[in-house]
């Protein structure tokens, strides 16, 4: 995918799929640790007793090694910004999801916060996305339609920015913001985060996008973290130096501001 393409696309859906962003050896030693956290083993499903095995704060090398590919520095600097970005060596947020009778209790849609305020229990956001700069799915497995996928509600990014204007600089917590989200993006179309070990999901932090129940055979091995900013997105620049994000922050508020594709209207691209 060419440079101009990957910003198109992710101006108009909100995100791009990257095939093969992490070398299959380093996906396949973090799947091998990943199993490590389970205590499960993988040729006997009768061990995959949860529907749902929550990990976090892995930093071996393998899990330093995966957000650092040049394929990956190189789209961070396309949609984030040089220099706008904090690098990362670990991996954390894994939601590493069985085939199981049981229905998980975590599927509603919603975007992700980047910030706790004090004495608060849940992550807010701001229009600024303060302390997020993307939303990013690593696979660690084969994730097929019935792997329990990603669902993502493509383009929503799009419709999140006139939601968090109302709320200012303070912002708004993720559960408090779900309804409304909900609600303005409910006529996006779907898309599913499927592929193989090493396809990485660059996502704008504002995409609206939900986990489901595994319907499959195999268990689904992904991490979500953020990439975070090592400086505030800005929807008003005095110089016009955004980035895409910024871009799509913009024409989500119906702000012109010409994108790769030479549009200016605000208007969807691709």
């Amino acid at each position: 995918m060419d440079d101009t393409t990957l910003v198109t696309r992710f101006l108009h859906d909100g995100f791009v799929k990257l095939e093969g962003a992490v070398a299959p050896r380093v996906a396949a030693d973090c799947a091998r640790l990943l199993w490590q956290e389970t205590d499960c083993d993988p040729d006997d499903p009768s061990t995959w007793t949860q529907p749902v095995h929550w990990v976090g704060g892995m930093a071996q090398g393998p899990f330093a090694a995966a957000p650092n590919s040049p394929t990956l520095h190189h789209a961070y600097d396309l949609l984030v910004g040089a220099g706008r970005w904090e690098p990362r060596y670990s991996l954390g947020a894994f939601p590493l999801r069985f085939p199981h009778e049981e229905e998980p209790d975590d599927a509603g849609w919603h975007i992700d916060g980047g910030y706790l305020p004090e004495g608060e229990t849940w992550h807010f956001t701001n229009l600024r996305s303060r302390g997020r700069a993307l939303l990013m799915l690593f696979l660690f497995s084969e994730v097929g339609e019935e792997d329990a996928p990603t669902r993502i509600r493509i383009g929503s990014h799009l419709d999140v920015p006139k939601v968090l204007e109302a709320y200012g600089e303070d912002g708004a917590s993720v559960p408090d913001l779900a309804p409304e989200l909900v609600a303005a993006s409910d006529h996006r179309p779907l898309a599913h985060a499927t592929g193989a070990p090493g396809d990485v999901y660059l996502c704008h932090p504002f995409l609206v996008h939900a986990a489901q129940p595994h319907h499959g055979a195999r268990p689904r091995f992904m991490a979500q973290p953020p990439l975070m900013p090592a400086a505030p997105y800005e929807p008003e620049r005095a110089d016009g130096a955004y980035s895409a994000v910024e871009i799509a922050i913009r024409r989500g508020l119906g702000r012109d501001t010409p994108g790769p594709d030479g549009d200016g209207t605000g208007r969807s691209i691709g």
